[in-house]
């Protein structure tokens, strides 16, 4: 099958979170199943496109309302990713450092998704499956399906992925003029309550609707930011598919972002030896266990408490423990976890802002990866420390509920069932006397490295799905 993944990220084109995780592995591991996945995103002003090679495969006119503007396809040369990657460029829209964060970004993404759709609409052949990734390619399927112009691909199934539901991109009907012709009597399947609703509307529209993990289908028809009653409506379509991790990337043995590489049989010197780099860089004793939080600091992370928690913790065991912390987000959490480093400076250390190469690092050295969160649809973090020897210390929701087993049931992490400071402070005593029983701690490390979260099984239920449709 061919199968065209339309997302706002992929890794390392563009990331901010987890979906460019997702959509930078999933077509790879699609294609060594004998398929043809590729992936679309906007050219952004990054990095890697900056650095890597492109050809211009299509160039065109398009219009978003009385806007009329030009758009390139540029295909990336090398294949360097496992997949063929597109970039759409949109001078003046696409081409921006950011992904998000603009005051035009509804603007920014209805142009991408009509480039994307004007381009494959004259293709000569038609695709097999659009699988579209949250609501930034959220009118794809509406648009697909009732647009006059797309009409002859609105036979090609489609397929939404849910990442994150608190996100939505609704924006007012003033704006409704931006889409393609279409009959006006459709216009209900683009909104919901007062606005239009990409996310919606694609949970209307599209073929059929994933979200990254069983357990936050389930928890998304109680609590999905007022999408509850439709996702109950539509549930008959849609199916949790747990994400993986891209083995290849993520693999202690070979990453080379790390100072000492080592496999299962050799992961306590290995880590040792990361700890030692990692703590002198950071003022940290390598001989105390060391706990770690990555990721954004926001609430449905449980960031807003981290500032309590680490005091808490360190004011109850000063001289057992380290704690570290890379992460950006909230102006005010950032401002409360720096201040933490005149306090502990021995213990403590924050490093506010997002580095992959010292997120790799921190994997491979921590003891402890903590993740209070309050949302967490599938979470890649845990999955990531179990990859790298690393004990998860999680919240019981979503994914972390599908991935991580309390060492209480024989399992190989710590878990607690509320965000709360006390939960969260419970559970690193837990840990502190979990890692003082070396023999234990040696076992279940062992263990954790041993389970296979690749994207092996993920891209087969996929492929399965889309076979359904068809």
């Amino acid at each position: 099958m061919e199968i065209i993944h339309i997302s706002a990220e992929c890794y390392p084109v563009a990331k901010v979170g987890g979906l460019a995780d997702v959509v930078g592995a999933l077509p790879k591991y699609q294609n060594k199943l004998s398929h043809f996945a590729k992936v679309v995103v906007p050219a952004y002003d990054t990095k890697f496109v900056r650095e890597s090679e492109f050809e211009v495969t299509y160039d065109a006119w398009a219009n978003y309302g009385n806007n009329h503007f030009q758009y390139r396809i540029l295909k990336e040369k090398t294949n360097k990713l496992g997949f063929d990657l597109y970039i759409v460029h949109i001078q003046g829209l696409t081409d921006r450092p950011n992904v998000y964060g603009y005051h035009d970004d509804t603007e920014r993404f209805i142009a991408f998704q009509i480039a994307t759709l004007d381009w494959i609409v004259q293709w000569e052949h038609r695709p097999d499956v659009i699988h579209c990734h949250d609501h930034h390619t959220g009118l794809v399927p509406f648009m697909m399906t009732n647009c006059i112009k797309y009409q002859p691909i609105s036979s090609v199934p489609t397929v939404l992925t849910i990442h994150n539901a608190q996100y939505q991109g609704q924006f007012g009907w003033d704006k409704l003029y931006y889409l393609p012709a279409f009959d006006l009597w459709k216009a209900g399947l683009l909104g919901w309550e007062r606005d239009i609703n990409p996310l919606a509307s694609a949970i209307k529209c599209a073929w059929s609707v994933t979200t990254v993990s069983p357990s936050y289908l389930s928890e998304m028809m109680s609590n999905a930011r007022g999408l509850e009653s439709l996702l109950r409506q539509e549930h008959g379509k849609c199916i949790g598919i747990l994400n993986g991790i891209d083995a290849e990337v993520w693999n202690p043995e070979t990453d080379p972002m790390l100072g000492t590489n080592y496999s299962i049989k050799t992961f306590e010197q290995g880590k040792e030896a990361n700890k030692k780099a990692l703590c002198s860089v950071f003022g940290l004793d390598a001989s105390k266990p060391l706990f770690t939080f990555i990721g954004r600091l926001v609430d449905e992370k449980g960031a807003d408490i981290l500032p309590d928690i680490f005091y808490t913790a360190l004011q109850q065991h000063s001289e057992e423990i380290n704690i570290l912390v890379l992460g950006s987000g909230d102006p005010w959490v950032e401002g409360r976890l720096n201040q933490l480093k005149d306090i502990f400076s021995a213990q403590y250390n924050a490093y506010i802002g997002y580095n992959e190469q010292v997120s790799h690092e921190i994997y491979a050295s921590a003891d402890f990866l903590l993740m209070p969160s309050r949302v967490e649809p599938c979470g890649l973090n845990q999955l990531y420390a179990l990859r790298y020897g690393t004990v998860p210390i999680v919240r019981r929701v979503g994914g972390l509920r599908d991935t991580v087993i309390d060492i209480g049931d024989n399992g190989f992490g710590i878990c607690h069932d509320q965000t709360s400071i006390w939960d969260v402070t419970h559970a690193i005593n837990r840990a502190i006397e979990f890692y003082n029983d070396k023999k234990k701690f040696k076992a279940v490390r062992k263990t954790m490295m041993k389970i296979d979260h690749s994207w092996d099984r993920a891209a087969l239920n996929y492929i399965e799905l889309y076979q359904k449709l068809k």
